[in-house]
């Protein structure tokens, strides 16, 4: 089993979290509530509104979210979901649990993005129903064909 921390539209009550409750090739396991040790950016950007964590230590805040044990094959789910290693990266970071243990785990992160996200606002707990008032644009609503994320956010307008 492998540790991984989830920030934004996988944690419990958020529009992905059934990526991990509802398939059923994959196990998890709920830990704990934890935050990252180092500060990063969390920002919500592109046109829909999609929660991003900035591979930039010491620049925004602690981030809460959720650990989990996952097997291999949700692991495999998880990169599916976040692209990786084309998009997110997965790395270790360390987080500490509520309890104040720390615990290594994989995290998803953006290394390559424009340097302007820097100026937006920096969460440090996102909610898709949260006072920013930006609404995540589901999958299943995204009606741009062929529009990626990526492009927003790497600064490759196409659309």
């Amino acid at each position: 089993m492998e540790s991984v921390f989830v920030y934004g539209t996988l944690k419990k009550g958020e529009p992905n979290h059934d990526w991990m409750t509802e398939w059923k090739e994959g196990q998890y396991n709920f830990i704990g509530r934890a935050k990252t040790v180092e500060k990063l950016p969390l920002i919500i950007s592109s046109r829909y509104n999609i929660p991003f964590l900035l591979d930039k230590p010491g620049f925004g805040q602690e981030v809460h979210g959720e650990v989990y044990e996952v097997d291999a094959a949700m692991v495999k789910r998880l990169d599916e979901l976040e692209d990786h290693p084309i998009f997110y990266k997965r790395e270790l970071r360390p987080v500490r649990l509520e309890c104040g243990t720390e615990r290594v785990c994989w995290i998803y992160l953006i290394q390559k993005y424009r340097e302007d996200l820097l100026e937006l606002p920096f969460l440090d707990d996102y909610k898709s129903n949260g006072p920013h008032g930006l609404v995540y644009g589901e999958r299943s609503s995204r009606t741009i064909p062929g529009y990626s994320a990526m492009d927003d956010i790497q600064g490759n307008q196409k659309y």
